[in-house]
């Protein structure tokens, strides 16, 4: 067949978007569809019970051992978002033990598990949710299930990618150089300081006499004048 003819019949081939009703289906499906997604997924189990109203979908490690609980959705749901938490709290909680459990997989039970939804679509309402959660690692997919003449398969495209929310690491702040204080001389140590001179003692003066009033002091006679005679 001349190559051009062979381009032309794709060309001519339309794409139909197909519709999955059981969630059932989709989780059968889904796991051989993960690798889109990312590379090194591996399932562990599958249609896990949590609780009466929650199920974990998908339970999978990423090629690191981090465990990584994938929900899923035939529509938009905004409480798929609380069946996933329910789901990812539950994994945190029994990590060891699936460790344990699954001792053929490659575990790392001191990672902290995350959480990927899977749905056609998301509302605001459930995206902002997310956002707003920086505490908690949760992507969000949309997933296509589409016909292209003979063969079907899905699409999955990220809406919102926890890893790429991540703020980035600030450079440390570079300090102006500042002119260098000037070194001050070492002191003495304590052994080569002189010791200080003791002061010498004064002797106390001896108390002064006092001296007595001029009516007590002692009259004291005037020599005699010696008389010449002629």
């Amino acid at each position: 067949m001349h190559p051009h003819l062979f381009i032309q019949k794709v060309k001519n081939v339309s794409i139909e978007k197909l519709k999955i009703e059981s969630r059932h289906e989709l989780e059968e499906m889904m796991p051989n569809e993960l690798s889109q997604m990312e590379k090194g997924l591996t399932v562990i189990c599958t249609d896990v019970p949590i609780n009466d109203k929650t199920t974990l979908d998908i339970l999978c490690h990423d090629g690191e051992g981090q465990l990584v609980v994938v929900q899923l959705s035939v529509n938009e749901d905004d409480f798929m978002l609380l069946h996933g938490i329910q789901s990812l709290d539950y994994v945190e909680k029994f990590k060891s033990f699936l460790k344990a459990t699954y001792n053929k997989h490659t575990i790392d039970a001191k990672a902290k598990p995350r959480l990927v939804l899977i749905a056609p679509s998301f509302s605001d309402a459930l995206l902002h949710a997310v956002e707003s959660m920086s505490g908690i690692p949760i992507d969000l997919y949309e997933w296509e299930y589409l016909k292209l003449g003979d063969h079907k398969g899905f699409r999955l495209q990220p809406v919102y990618t926890w890893k790429s929310e991540k703020p980035k690491e600030e450079k440390p702040f570079e300090k102006k150089h500042e002119p260098k204080p000037k070194k001050k001389e070492p002191e003495p140590s304590p052994e080569w300081k002189e010791e200080p001179k003791p002061e010498p003692i004064s002797e106390p003066e001896p108390p002064k006499e006092e001296s007595p009033p001029p009516s007590e002091m002692p009259k004291t006679e005037s020599p005699r004048k010696k008389i010449r005679l002629f």
